[in-house]
């Protein structure tokens, strides 16, 4: 907008450009997601109308009074809103100066902060995947040779809802069991310094459980094909999450296809598909050695 438009247009022009922006940012949420509208409007509470006029640019008033209130305040909005108290004169100052650089150099910026203060991420090592792809096997050979704590995140989960896995499901229902999950790996990260941790497939389909684990893990999907988790599921004897599904293979398939990307978004990758466990062994051992050695 132009300098000489009067500020009431050029402030009409910057709240449109804000709120595009936030509808902008749940749109893209969902597609990355592949979440429907009404699904997201079921899990929130949130009337599906009300998102779709949001995900349009035109949010609720209430979004605009509260960033009005917090730039007559000069604070960032996200101090407004943070759930866990007040932050400290040192963080919010942090938080104000990461707010001017640009998302690539805030990203730069906060390796820097992990590096330097945080655990390195090489003492904690998370294997990915569907069942059937080797985290277990491989997870446990992994840690014993590298004198760490092996930890199937899984069992984590049944520990803190007091529930085998899938009864979480029945009783508790999908919610309920993401926060036993993501309640699990907070408590794992702080207990165990150095592990090899296996996690169940669908972690990755929970944003915020998913960067957690990134951020504080080296990630390594192990891949395979369908056809392999088939088998190898068979070879286990539980087709556990798949039981009285007439089409299993499809449903492999399918979870595959809707989480790809976000497999993909490990450190690594090892494709175990037709390679013996001790190739395969050979391979991630090889793998996090050249990782540590990076860093």
């Amino acid at each position: 907008m132009g300098s000489n438009l009067p500020q009431i247009a050029r402030d009409e022009a910057a709240e449109a450009a804000y709120l595009a922006r936030l509808g902008e940012r749940v749109r893209s949420w969902r597609h990355e997601h592949g979440l429907p509208r009404k699904a997201l409007a079921l899990a929130s509470g949130v009337s599906e109308r009300y998102l779709a006029q949001l995900e349009a640019g035109h949010g609720n008033v209430s979004v605009l009074l509260l960033r009005k209130l917090a730039q007559a305040m000069r604070v960032p909005i996200e101090q407004l809103i943070r759930e866990n108290g007040d932050a400290s004169g040192a963080l919010a100052a942090l938080t104000a100066f990461l707010g001017t650089l640009s998302e690539d150099r805030r990203t730069a910026a906060y390796r820097l902060l992990q590096t330097q203060f945080g655990s390195p991420r090489r003492n904690r090592i998370a294997l990915l995947g569907l069942r059937g792809a080797g985290k277990s096997t491989l997870g446990a050979k992994l840690a014993q040779a590298l004198g760490m704590d092996f930890v199937e995140l899984d069992r984590e989960v049944e520990r803190e809802a007091g529930a085998e896995l899938g009864d979480v499901f029945t009783i508790y229902g999908q919610d309920a069991f993401r926060r036993f999950e993501r309640r699990a790996l907070e408590r794992v990260l702080r207990n165990h310094d150095r592990a090899v941790i296996a996690t169940g497939g669908s972690i990755v389909s929970e944003p915020e459980t998913y960067q957690l684990l990134r951020d504080r893990c080296f990630c390594v999907w192990l891949k395979a094909s369908p056809e392999e988790h088939m088998a190898r599921v068979v070879a286990q004897g539980d087709m556990r999450p798949f039981r009285g599904q007439a089409e299993a293979l499809d449903e492999i398939r399918r979870l595959l296809a809707d989480r790809d990307r976000l497999y993909a978004r490990a450190d690594a990758t090892i494709d175990t598909s037709g390679q013996s466990v001790k190739h395969s062994m050979t391979r991630l051992r090889g793998l996090v050695s050249a990782d540590s050695s990076k860093q």
